[in-house]
């Protein structure tokens, strides 16, 4: 069975109504960068950078999965795949993909400030964390993200799985994020890559096989070309 690598960013999860980060009226032409998603920016002010992150996660609560997401999915009956994302939310869970590593961190999770393995999950009934919301360890808890300016831990495993791909498809991603750019360069010699995206993405990696479409059409076209082809 063939292994199909699917790296997933912000364009995956527009069509169920999760705001991007990067295109004109997303959320950083709303917010400054360093104010919500650095560690000095929580320092600076906690309750702001706590009450962004509830936000998003009510919104992440109340989205559901496009046919993009489904169609990775069901993609798992012919394939091995393994999606990579660059979101925090849970998307690709609700679709039923059983192999998501997240690189940025999840929204639904958070964490001790003081012990980043000491983890908890929260439930859409109880979705935010405040000023004085304390782990066991008796420390302040914060989003379970990884910030502009820290560490992805995630990444050496990511890079592992991208060696390992008989087919790399790339959706919704600009490819100026890095490390998780970088991944690309990873995939063996020869490899196909499929990039999903309805905007023009610039790329020096050759022989790269453009889909110009959003998620859920471009995954539609993606799952006729490689059809069900277990070898």
């Amino acid at each position: 069975m063939k292994t199909i690598v699917v790296l997933t960013g912000a364009g995956m999860s527009a069509e169920s109504g999760i705001s991007t980060f990067r295109d004109s009226g997303g959320l950083w032409d709303q917010y400054n960068v360093e104010d919500v998603a650095t560690p000095e920016g929580f320092r600076k002010n906690p309750e702001l950078v706590l009450d962004f992150y509830n936000k998003r996660r009510r919104e992440s609560f109340g989205a559901k999965p496009n046919l993009g997401h489904t169609g990775l999915a069901a993609m798992e009956t012919d394939f091995n795949v393994h999606v990579i994302t660059q979101n925090v939310d849970n998307l690709h869970e609700k679709a039923g993909s059983t192999n998501v590593l997240h690189l940025h961190g999840e929204l639904v999770k958070v964490r001790s400030v003081n012990n980043p393995d000491l983890i908890y999950t929260l439930t859409e009934d109880n979705p935010d964390i405040h000023i004085g919301d304390k782990g066991e360890d008796g420390a302040q808890l914060r989003p379970h993200i990884v910030w502009f300016g820290e560490a992805v831990p995630a990444i050496e495993e990511a890079m592992n799985i991208v060696q390992k791909a008989d087919i790399l498809v790339i959706i919704g991603t600009s490819l100026n994020v890095y490390p998780a750019a970088g991944l690309i360069n990873y995939v063996k010699e020869g490899t196909p890559i499929y990039l999903i995206d309805p905007q023009e993405v610039r790329t020096n990696v050759q022989g790269v096989h453009f889909i110009r479409k959003g998620a859920s059409e471009g995954v539609k076209e993606l799952r006729q070309i490689v059809g069900n082809s277990r070898e």
